[in-house]
């Protein structure tokens, strides 16, 4: 299984920080390269820039939670939810403790592991 992920190309994986202006305060964000493609591919299904988008992200959040103290896991997460949209996966519930946070999320299935072919 893990060779499947191992063969990445380390370009995908390797960090690049991108200055991004928010409210006209210039901020630098650090991720990694394939994070900053998926949020220039969700950005051009939004018919935005992909600054604008995440300026938008960070607006959305700070209204929803009053706070943002992870913002680039915020944006990782954040890709990783719409790649698993796009796959037509539903996202697995909450634990019960934080269900009535989430209350408006849909309980789902976790995604399936891919298999080895080992028995």
């Amino acid at each position: 299984m893990c060779e499947f992920f191992v063969k990445a190309d380390p370009i995908q994986y390797e960090q690049r920080s991108r200055t991004v202006r928010i409210h006209g305060v210039l901020t630098s964000i650090r991720l990694e390269n394939m994070v900053w493609d998926l949020l220039a591919e969700m950005a051009e299904a939004e018919g935005r820039t992909t600054n604008a988008l995440i300026a938008l992200f960070h607006d959305e959040i700070l209204a929803h939670r009053g706070e943002v103290p992870n913002f680039a896991s915020f944006l990782r997460v954040t890709c990783m939810r719409y790649l698993r949209r796009r796959l037509g996966e539903r996202e697995p519930a909450p634990p019960e403790a934080a269900r009535p946070a989430a209350a408006a999320l849909a309980t789902v299935r976790p995604l399936p592991m891919p298999r080895t072919g080992t028995a």
